[in-house]
């Protein structure tokens, strides 16, 4: 099948809607501009028979679970952050239509910030959120359209829900968008995240969470340099030694040693400053061995540093200092991962003619993770395209039409086999 005209409008519309959200643009950017983005897509969705359930940010008391980065909780202290920030449901067929008989979508619209300029060549769209997730969120419009044509039923005795969220970029995983959505019960039987795939159908998403390693010192003049605490020559060691220690953990998992900041300045030292990492894991045991192991390597690396600059002219005060000067803690961690085991689900997936994500390839984080342990569902990613070949969050984000077209014809295909199935047709 094929996008409509209409379609790629729809969709060159939501590109130049710019939706990053607070966390991407920072204090001093634009706000978001999702609560258009998310009506336009409703009234695009509204032709082919949704109607609007929900539209709406979280609530303050979401905030307040455990799991929500601590980024998100100090953001969440001004009252805009939240407004800005709305998540639309959408729901084709009657709210009579049990559980068992209902197929969730989800669908991010908030983006990274930045981004080419929008642009469609007639193969190729161009622009943020082109294949991470806008793109897909089109082309599961055209999908369910096409679905309808194919089976009365749907919509009549199956229904679909599409979640269209906030909140899944910026390090905000989930917890003011999709987290909320599904403890209010929005969701089916069978659970589609729409994320890159490349067409195949993913049952696990790893989970992140994010170190901080801080050092509290006293700053001092480039005239006195050794009378201050020198952080960015603490932080440079930390950083070289804990990437170095726990490079063997990035087989199972990401490893990603992140920012580090002291100051700007050439004429000064610096005695403050924080190094950021950021790690994956795809099940609970591995992210407390995870824990256990940055623990274990910063204390390693502070009695190294100790021991390597005690006799130094410069930096003998910070390594004097530097294990009463550093401190660890945890911005984000605790979150859930998603290991989908279902059968049904699965088997339904291919017969419908959708491949399986390798086994032996990596899985990614995405806001899937909340489904994780909700009994009786199927929770799967799955989308077009690919996140590093399409240049997800890089400057040259990119959708081939036919990449689009398939994963239409791909969620068709699966909603027609779904409705048949649940109906009781096959």
């Amino acid at each position: 099948m094929t996008l409509t005209d209409e379609d790629r409008s729809l969709l060159l519309r939501l590109l130049a809607t710019p939706t990053a959200g607070p966390l991407e643009v920072g204090e001093a950017g634009p706000p978001p501009r999702l609560w258009e983005a998310q009506r336009d897509y409703a009234h695009a969705a509204e032709r082919i028979g949704f109607r609007v359930v929900r539209h709406a940010p979280a609530e303050p008391a979401d905030l307040a679970a455990p799991g929500v980065p601590a980024t998100v909780r100090a953001a969440a202290a001004d009252p805009d952050f939240l407004t800005c920030q709305p998540s639309l449901v959408l729901r084709l067929g009657p709210d009579t239509v049990p559980h068992e008989r209902t197929v969730m979508f989800n669908v991010h619209l908030d983006t990274v910030a930045g981004g080419p300029p929008v642009s469609f060549d007639g193969e190729v769209f161009h622009g943020r959120g082109a294949i991470d997730a806008k793109g897909s969120a089109v082309a599961l419009l055209a999908a369910v359209r096409s679905a309808r044509e194919r089976s009365t039923s749907l919509g009549r005795d199956s229904a679909v829900i599409v979640q269209a969220v906030a909140g899944e970029e910026g390090g905000a995983m989930g917890v003011l968008g999709t987290r909320p959505l599904v403890e209010r019960g929005h969701i089916g039987r069978l659970n589609v995240f729409c994320e890159p795939t490349s067409g195949r159908f993913l049952t696990r998403c790893t989970a992140s969470m994010t170190a901080r390693v801080s050092v509290r010192g006293d700053d001092a003049i480039d005239d006195r340099p050794h009378a201050g605490h020198n952080a960015s020559v603490l932080l440079g060691f930390l950083a070289q030694r804990m990437g170095r220690a726990l490079d063997g953990h990035a087989r199972d998992g990401a490893v990603c040693v992140a920012g580090l900041h002291t100051g700007t300045l050439h004429n000064r030292v610096y005695g403050t400053g924080d190094l950021l990492l950021n790690l994956s894991y795809a099940d609970a045991g591995s992210g407390r061995t995870l824990e256990a192991a940055v623990t274990g390597a910063l204390d390693t690396a502070l009695t190294e540093f100790a021991d390597s600059f005690a006799d130094t002219a410069l930096f003998a005060r910070t390594a004097t200092d530097a294990r009463r000067l550093t401190r660890l803690d945890w911005p984000k961690r605790g979150l859930p991962v998603l290991d989908d085991r279902d059968r049904w689900g699965h088997d339904l997936l291919r017969r419908a003619g959708v491949p399986d994500w390798p086994a032996d390839e990596p899985a990614f984080t995405c806001d899937a993770i909340w489904m994780a342990g909700i009994p009786d569902t199927c929770t799967v990613v799955l989308g077009p395209g690919d996140l590093a070949a399409d240049g997800a969050h890089g400057d040259d984000e990119r959708a081939r039409l036919s990449d689009l077209d398939g994963f239409a014809d791909t969620v068709a295909r699966l909603l027609t086999s779904f409705t048949d199935e649940t109906n009781g047709h096959q």
